[in-house]
């Protein structure tokens, strides 16, 4: 920060307020940069208020989800998978009008559902991909499926075709699921 009062670096803040990731916050954070990482999209600044997490270059728009088996604090029990897919209203942040769309929508054409898959708190590491799983479908599968659900657990995922993934695949899934869901 600038000023004589105080010395701190961005690395202050980021060991105080991001650091644990299993936390929720910074785990959704870590799960998009992962996603965009995998499809060459790390370039720039987050938008933390875009109506959908990404976009590729050639126009898909994804929404990426996080969830994990374990958590910040301490549990008795591995939690469910779910994930939040609730319809929203979307905000133009770059015209900085602050109106919001008339209608609620899922604005991004693919979802890709993160899950921290590690279930042993002494080993569990977020930087390492190969601890994630990665499902992938189409937002217009998820519309015919489950038009008005807020939420959706991993079975209900998999029962509808959620195709899994690793890190390596991502990409190449996206773009089929994208070409299959959404014909150009």
């Amino acid at each position: 920060m600038n000023g004589s009062d105080i010395d701190v670096n961005i690395l202050d803040f980021w060991r105080w307020a991001m650091s644990d990731l299993v936390s929720n916050a910074p785990r959704g954070v870590l799960a998009e940069f992962i996603v965009a990482y995998a499809l060459g999209l790390t370039d720039g600044v987050r938008n933390p208020w875009g109506a959908f997490d990404l976009i590729t270059s050639t126009g898909i728009k994804i929404e990426v989800k996080s969830s994990a088996y374990l958590q910040f604090w301490n549990q008795k029990n591995l939690s469910k998978i779910i994930f939040p897919i609730k319809a929203s209203r979307t905000w133009n942040h770059e015209t900085g009008v602050t109106t919001l769309s008339h209608d609620s929508s899922r604005q991004a054409d693919i979802y890709v559902f993160c899950i921290l898959a590690h279930k042993d708190k002494n080993t569990i590491n977020p930087l390492d991909v190969s601890q994630w799983e990665f499902y992938v479908i189409s937002t217009s599968l998820l519309n015919d499926k489950y038009p008005k659900h807020k939420t959706i657990g991993l079975s209900s995922l998999i029962k509808v075709g959620a195709e899994r993934t690793n890190i390596k695949y991502l990409s190449g899934v996206i773009i089929e699921m994208f070409r299959n869901g959404n014909p150009i």
